[in-house]
């Protein structure tokens, strides 16, 4: 396995554990999954659906997620909503984050 595979290995671990609160975040407006996509992607969390669209699901089951469709257009979409627990679960997520980073910019670093 070549440096940078690996690396993009520990950067897509990374990463994953950050989608859950990118997705909170912006779905407190509502959206849907293609839309949640594109929105991820421009804010520098690319992923693909394989992914979101099971992290959704259960984030909507453990009810940090709201959802409805919309059949008003041509093609009905499910859109998901962030509840109170899932701000709730946003507000802790990121001040745990917040502090993780902290932590790591007071470790020593080779010059």
């Amino acid at each position: 396995m070549s440096e940078s595979e690996i690396l993009d290995t520990h950067l897509q671990e990374l990463r994953r554990g950050t989608i859950v609160l990118a997705c909170l975040r912006l779905l407190e407006n509502p959206g849907y999954g293609y839309g949640l996509l594109e929105q991820l992607g421009a804010h520098g969390f690319p992923t693909d659906a394989n992914t979101l669209y099971p992290l959704l699901r259960r984030l909507e089951k453990q009810g940090h997620l709201t959802s409805e469709w919309n059949t008003d257009e041509a093609r009905p979409r499910k859109f998901y909503r962030t509840s109170a627990a899932g701000t709730r679960l946003a507000d802790a997520l990121t001040d745990d984050f917040r502090s993780i980073a902290a932590a790591i910019d007071g470790l020593p670093q080779e010059d």
